[in-house]
């Protein structure tokens, strides 16, 4: 049976060595001391055998690591394994160079931190060693061979082979050596010895594991961080937090720690920023007490709340549940509490290379002025709006609409303090009210909504006569819509078309280069380039799109009790505008119109709305059966709401005065499922 067990552990299929693990496991349990002096036997014959396979090797690893955890392997047997673990941390497999320090941590486990300091200045070596690569290294001539390969790919030809550029590249993607294994053996052994680790802590082994996360491969760094996360872990015994320093290594060096975490924090890769924040949490969950951790909160406050809202999921999720761990439902108070730093990072952040990061400083700007007490951010508005208006002519939209949202918050808020930024905010607000993107145009017509609320009067004018001439000047729009116009007429990739100068050399020289998968700083701020992609050219807004927005800002503009009877005079001019269809995109209008139109409705209320409903039958009945399924869709809807709003046979009625051919499509609406 052992002998099954154990060529199941050395297979070659990972599957049957899972298994054959699992069975050692149950083995060892029901194994006798005699049965036990035979598994060493066995695993030490595995382990120094010459020329065996690396299954062979990984098996036998994999043997010790259980039998060790068990506690019921020699005191022989514990003291060979060290020697070979570290033999086999320097083999080529790296499930091999894995499963040997598995076994370190292992034998920390059975016998304690003794392992780590017999075994201390191998494991440092390793890393130190590994730090730093030459790109053709004497490690061996497949290594070399590869890494020419890369080198040709990375670099635009084999002349610039050498490249700063190339070296750069180079050392941001590529492997590095056995650097990982190394550090993962050391990320075991801390794990293993838990709190009796705290001992072993010297300002030595710090700035390894700092120079680590000073690196410039994203791969070390995100190890590094992960390495760290279990060894601030060791503040923490049975679940009971070390309060003496003399005891608590994370709290004797807890400036260094907080330094890095925040750095990681702020780090520009997001699975770099994700292990940071795993080592961030576990980091304020070994500290005594909350007077101790509020020390390193102005640091970390800031980079925690602002990564709540980051793009990349699995940091955003992350961040919020550490968010609730952390400040125990006291977030607010605690941002009240830290105001001068968070704002400081606000503001910094919306300077950063990386357009996630801008998005989110705008989100978390937001925030400040919807949230937080009023006379606690109160004096840093000046500040706040000189950073939104820079991000309003952001390359990326999603930065560019989120800095419009923040604005018109700040401006329902601090009505009197914005107002000597209304000048500036006016065209800005206008200008992502025609976007080509419709979720911005969506988020100026909102802002500018909260503009009349707060400002009354004064602003009515201006913004209704911006609808007025929004929606009057559809009829100014090209029959033919070239939307990308002055483009390339080829095939496109991706159906992505592309942009003559797309092609100019210039562009795609000499220049910095990232991940497309990344979140690396593919759309920069002001004349900046770089990145893989031009994100910087933007389609000139069109008749249509402001037309589009200026229905957004009407159905807004419907909330406001004041604006009843201005809105309401603006349906019939709404009503003629979407009756022009000699343009390409009026169906994309007319969705727009249909989905918008119940809300208006209800905003303003059957007294207002009632006298115009016949001027929209002809443009929603045309949009129920024209051939764009998202239009004929809203159109359904729109019937459908319209219907229980006013009651069923108060339409019916109505459209059978108006047209009673349209009777039969509105009997047929019941029966159409919406998309």
């Amino acid at each position: 049976m052992v002998d099954a067990i154990i060529q199941d552990l050395c297979s070659s299929l990972k599957l049957e060595r899972d298994k054959g693990f699992q069975n050692f496991v149950k083995h060892i349990d029901l194994a006798e001391s005699e049965d036990i002096d035979t598994l060493e036997q066995c695993i030490t014959k595995l382990l120094t055998e010459e020329g065996s396979s690396w299954e062979k090797k990984h098996g036998g690893l994999m043997a010790a690591k259980a039998l060790l955890i068990s506690g019921k392997s020699s005191d022989d047997f514990a003291v060979d394994m060290r020697s070979q673990a570290l033999k086999y941390l320097e083999d080529n497999e790296f499930r091999v160079r894995i499963a040997a320090g598995e076994v370190l941590g292992a034998l920390c486990k059975k016998i304690g931190p003794a392992v780590y300091e017999n075994s201390k200045s191998v494991i440092l070596e390793g890393i130190r060693s590994n730090l730093e690569r030459e790109r053709l290294s004497a490690a061996g001539q497949d290594e070399q061979e590869e890494t020419e390969k890369l080198m040709e790919k990375l670099s635009s030809s084999p002349a610039r082979s050498n490249s700063v550029d190339a070296d750069q590249i180079f050392h941001d993607t590529a492997g590095w050596k056995s650097l990982e294994t190394w550090m993962k053996c050391l990320q075991s052994v801390v794990d293993n010895c838990g709190h009796l680790f705290n001992d072993c802590v010297d300002q030595d082994l710090l700035n390894l594991i700092f120079q680590a996360l000073d690196h410039t491969n994203r791969f070390v760094r995100e190890t590094g961080y992960y390495v760290c996360s279990s060894l601030v872990s060791i503040g923490v015994k049975d679940k009971e937090t070390l309060a003496l320093e003399e005891e608590n290594a994370v709290y004797r060096h807890g400036e260094q720690f907080a330094k890095y975490m925040a750095k990681g924090l702020a780090d520009n890769w997001s699975q770099v920023r994700l292990a940071s924040s795993v080592a961030t949490r576990k980091f304020l969950h070994s500290l005594p007490t909350e007077e101790v951790k509020a020390k390193f909160y102005p640091i970390l406050i800031p980079r925690m709340c602002l990564n709540r809202y980051y793009v990349a999921e699995g940091v955003r999720i992350y961040s919020q549940d550490t968010w609730r761990m952390v400040t125990g439902g006291e977030g607010k108070h605690l941002v009240e509490k830290f105001i001068e730093h968070v704002v400081a990072y606000y503001i910094e952040a919306t300077g950063a290379d990386n357009h996630a990061v801008r998005e989110a400083a705008c989100a978390c700007i937001a925030e400040l002025g919807s949230k937080i007490d009023r006379d606690v951010v109160r004096p840093f508005i000046p500040q706040l709006l000189e950073a939104l208006l820079i991000c309003f002519n952001d390359d990326s939209w999603p930065v560019r609409d989120a800095a419009c949202v923040a604005c018109g918050n700040f401006v329902l808020c601090f009505p009197d303090e914005s107002r000597s930024s209304m000048p500036a905010l006016y065209p800005l607000f206008y200008n992502n009210l025609q976007d080509n993107i419709p979720s911005v145009r969506q988020g100026a017509a909102l802002a500018l909504a909260n503009v009349a609320q707060v400002y009354g009067q004064e602003s009515y004018e201006e913004i209704i006569n911006k609808v007025k001439e929004g929606i009057e000047g559809l009829k100014s729009q090209p029959e033919t819509t070239e939307k990308y116009g002055n483009m390339d007429k080829g095939p496109a990739t991706y159906s992505v078309v592309k942009k003559l100068r797309d092609n100019d050399m210039e562009l795609h020289t000499d220049k910095q280069m990232y991940s497309c998968g990344s979140l690396a700083p593919k759309m920069m701020k002001g004349s900046r380039g770089g990145g893989c992609m031009d994100h910087k050219f933007r389609k000139p807004p069109e008749p249509w799109e402001l037309a589009d927005g200026c229905v957004h800002l009407i159905a807004e503009l419907s909330h406001n009790q004041e604006l009843h009877t201005t809105v309401s005079d603006l349906l019939p001019l709404l009503a003629k505008a979407a009756s022009l269809h000699h343009y390409n995109h009026h169906v994309n209008f007319l969705e727009t119109v249909c989905k918008q139109l119940p809300n208006i409705a209800k905003s303003l209320g059957k007294r207002y709305f009632k006298p115009h409903l016949e001027e929209f039958f002809d443009c929603i009945f045309y949009s129920i059966t024209c051939d764009n399924a998202l239009t004929a869709s809203a159109a359904s809807q729109c019937l459908n709401q319209l219907s229980a709003f006013l009651g069923p046979s108060i339409l019916r009625g109505r459209v059978e005065q108006f047209n009673p051919r349209y009777l039969e499509l509105l009997k047929a609406n019941q029966f159409i499922a919406p998309l």
